[in-house]
């Protein structure tokens, strides 16, 4: 430290004094005293000390662990050999209540056959077997050459012809044989002409009176005719006022805003609304595959080219794939830059790395026991060694017209129709009767209803008073008998390809509180209202639990909307917070593959089929694992609760996780009840870690074992009654519960 002292010598000098710094003391040359010397001493062997002592608690702490992991390692491998000493039993136990229950649910199905078929023969109603194709034949014969005009009578036939249609559907969805398959269709489609065939006869019959119904208010003639089945609306253009070109039908929930040339012209509107879609059952029965030609990776909105091959379990998912037209039997596939590719994972596993990774537990499960398959199980592609250009190059090239059209055909996989078919039509107007002295004058024609040109062809107009043939303006308020989760998207019909299209529809506006939706389309054409097939998935949880014996609720939370199903026996009730309609499906009581199609039927689908993994981002899991999973969680309904884990998305593929326990009455679990289960191929464990934990950890929950069935895993923390209870399951809601979980995948999709 220095310092400085200032003063003066005289009144003008300024002086300063400074003193060098204090210096610290120290023994002869710079050493430190002994004082310092001890000191510094004691301070090392302090930190020795500590040093030592620190390495003596890091070598007891491995030294612990050591032991510990050794300990666990022989608890683990004697556990091991004590599930593999039970195993056999276990996989005996676990077949012999599957083959049980497959046994006795044979039995009561070809029951059912037969009491369905003796139940046919004792009607004697008239009414064919759509399966005995003579009979079909003859009743359609028969059909077509009865003169009957009368919408009413002609309505209660059509209603009769729906019915056989649907027994043709039902018959069409479990056929194997192609020629049986071809049989049906074709009656199928003779029936689906036939029935609209008549609908225009009775049609031209009303338009024929057109001016003996005329309305007072507008000088032209408006009529409703409605039943369960089909909603028919005429209007007749007698008065031709340039003025009036607003066409409402109020309670039909129609209306039509028509151009300047058709409300000057001669002309009948006819909209029909049929409940039943003829039209995309005939697409699909035409195209068996209806893709877009791009696909946009539900991950990152990315667009990647169609010609790639179908991406495995694990891989980003796919929203189209390519049309193909069976008529031309071509494949048509876009062209799509190779820059536009992202690199895919490999992780699917060979087919010998997944059959050795099945033994055991698969073999008693899908190996001697028959089972129901599920929808979306991932075949192999053939192996393509080439690289991303290579499959580029060697697509089909297209022009961008075509392209542009094919972009525009609706994918039937991606899109569901709903609601029924909107027909729209304009004819000319029939020649009207004349009353004279009491009787009436008629032009007879044997050509029909005759379809009016729009838009006009040029060539048929006077140039003078050509005008532009603007589109025409179409509301529609959305059935009550159908669910839009989202806003309604509109396609209209190609008569030519037999598809649907969304070309041509424009200036779409949604009504949502109004439900009503309008459009306008350049031309008259059938359209139907569409919706994202998986729009409610994947699901952000789902929860099955008993209400009793044989009695189950199946909740599922999904990506739009929650509902539950109530399991009874073989019965399913639809639980859903709905605000408007579907009075037909909520808290009815039905079979689970009629409840199934009609919930698709209504737009409220939670169920997954073999192309849902092209559009939804799924955990990857193998399906035979999973499937073992579903049965044996059926088998446990009645005194088992199972939930979602997030850890299931941590797992790997050869892995499954839940949540489970036992729980009894009607009351919602308890959170504090809940434990985590690891499912595998191999075998079943109790995991130590919870739902809240930080991260995912294999390791099993302290004082339990291991087991080759779940349902074994399930036994060691369940109750003697509890116990009971499952093997008193009626195997009619065992093969419900399952069905269902093997249709919604809920450890797949969520």
């Amino acid at each position: 430290m220095r310092c400085h002292f200032y003063g003066y010598l005289d009144a003008t000098d300024l002086f300063c004094f400074s003193m060098p710094p204090k210096k610290e003391k120290s023994s002869k040359g710079g050493k430190l005293n002994k004082a310092q010397k001890a000191k510094k001493q004691q301070e090392e062997e302090e930190r020795r000390l500590q040093e030592e002592e620190e390495a003596r608690l890091q070598a007891e702490k491995e030294e612990r662990e050591k032991l510990e992991r050794e300990k666990k390692e022989k608890e683990q491998e004697r556990l091991e050999l004590k599930d593999q000493a039970r195993r056999e039993d276990e996989l005996n136990e676990l077949h012999h209540l599957l083959e049980e229950n497959h046994t006795a649910l044979t039995t009561w199905k070809a029951d059912a056959v037969e009491k369905a078929k003796w139940k046919r023969y004792m009607r004697c109603d008239g009414i064919p077997d759509p399966a005995a194709q003579q009979d079909l034949n003859t009743y359609i014969s028969l059909w077509r050459d009865d003169p009957e005009v009368n919408i009413t009578l002609v309505l209660k036939q059509c209603h009769l012809a729906l019915q056989l249609m649907e027994e043709l559907e039902d018959l069409l969805r479990d056929v194997t044989d192609p020629q049986e398959c071809h049989k049906y269709q074709e009656g199928l489609i003779n029936l689906q002409e036939l029935y609209h065939s008549k609908l225009l006869l009775t049609t031209e019959e009303i338009l024929k009176r057109a001016s003996m119904n005329i309305d007072t208010e507008t000088g032209n003639m408006q009529t409703v005719v409605k039943d369960v089945d089909i909603t028919l609306c005429l209007w007749a253009n007698l008065k031709k006022n340039p003025r009036f070109r607003d066409l409402n039908f109020g309670e039909a929930g129609l209306g039509f805003e028509l151009p300047k040339q058709l409300a000057v012209s001669h002309i009948a509107v006819r909209l029909l609304h049929t409940r039943h879609d003829h039209l995309s059952l005939l697409a699909r029965m035409v195209h068996k595959t209806i893709h877009t030609p791009s696909l946009r990776s539900l991950a990152g909105g990315e667009e990647v080219p169609a010609d790639i091959d179908l991406p495995e379990q694990g891989e980003t998912k796919r929203t189209g794939e390519v049309k193909e037209d069976i008529e031309t039997q071509q494949q048509r596939v876009d062209e799509e830059s190779a820059a536009s590719l992202q690199s895919r994972r490999n992780s699917a596993q060979s087919a010998e790395g997944r059959v050795s990774q099945i033994q055991t537990q698969m073999e008693a499960l899908s190996g001697k026991t028959p089972s129901k398959t599920l929808p979306n199980t991932p075949k192999r592609m053939p192996h393509h060694t080439g690289s991303e250009g290579d499959l580029t190059c060697a697509t089909v090239q297209l022009t961008k017209m075509e392209r542009t059209e094919c972009a525009q055909v609706v994918d039937l996989m991606q899109h569901t129709p709903l609601g029924g078919v909107f027909y729209c039509d304009v004819f000319h107007l029939p020649p009207q009767a004349n009353q004279v002295n009491g009787w009436e004058i008629r032009q007879l024609s044997d050509e029909g209803l005759q379809v009016f040109p729009y838009p006009m062809e040029k060539s048929n107009l006077d140039d003078n008073k050509a005008l532009p043939c603007p589109p025409v303006v179409v509301s529609v308020t959305l059935p009550d008998s159908v669910a839009f989760l989202e806003t309604p998207q509109v396609a209209r019909w190609d008569a030519e390809v037999k598809q649907w299209r969304m070309d041509s529809i424009t200036d779409l506006s949604y009504e949502e509180e109004e439900a009503k939706i309008s459009f306008k389309m350049d031309s008259f054409q059938p359209f139907v209202l569409m919706q994202e097939t998986y729009a409610n998935l994947p699901f952000l949880s789902w929860e099955l639990r008993p209400l009793g014996q044989d009695a189950a609720l199946f909740t599922v939370n999904g990506a739009l909307i929650d509902l539950s199903i109530t399991i009874q026996g073989n019965q399913c009730m639809l639980q859903l917070e709905q605000e408007r309609g579907l009075s037909h499906l909520i808290g009815q009581w039905m079979s689970g593959p009629i409840l199934q199609r009609a919930m698709l039927k209504a737009g409220i689908n939670i169920f997954v089929n073999e192309y849902t993994d092209k559009y939804v981002i799924t955990c990857g899991k193998d399906p035979l694992t999973e499937h073992a999973a579903y049965k044996q969680m059926a088998l446990f309904a009645s005194a088992c609760a199972f939930s979602r884990s997030k850890w299931n998305a941590k797992c790997g593929p050869e892995h499954l996780v839940m949540q489970a326990c036992e729980h009894h009455g009607p009351d919602p679990v308890p959170k504090d009840s809940w434990s985590l289960y690891l499912l595998g191929a191999q075998r079943s464990q109790k995991l130590e870690i919870t739902e809240t934990s930080e991260q995912f950890s294999p390791d099993y929950y302290p004082g339990s074992e291991f087991h080759s069935t779940f349902i074994h895993m399930l036994q060691d923390n369940m109750s003697t009654d509890g116990t009971a209870r499952t093997r008193e399951s009626n195997y009619l809601f065992v093969d419900t519960v399952q069905s269902l979980l093997c249709a919604t995948r809920p450890l797949m999709y969520s």
